[in-house]
């Protein structure tokens, strides 16, 4: 693989990439899904609370000094 690589279907038609696809036993049909939906977020996944939120809820429940 070089560095001149710039388009998803350039690095899935690498054949080293294809040899660990294969062995990790990934398609490259379930890679471009799960790439697509990264790029488009979803506003029905749930969102991770901001640190603090997270702190003040655990302090709450004796979890965290």
């Amino acid at each position: 693989m070089n560095d001149s690589i710039s388009t998803l279907d350039e690095l899935l038609s690498d054949p080293m990439v294809l040899l660990v696809m294969e062995r990790d036993r990934v398609r490259p049909e379930q890679l471009r899904m799960l790439l697509e939906r990264a790029r488009r977020p979803s506003t029905e996944e749930p969102v991770v609370p901001p640190a603090h939120v997270i702190a003040r809820t655990c302090q709450k429940l004796w979890l965290c000094p």
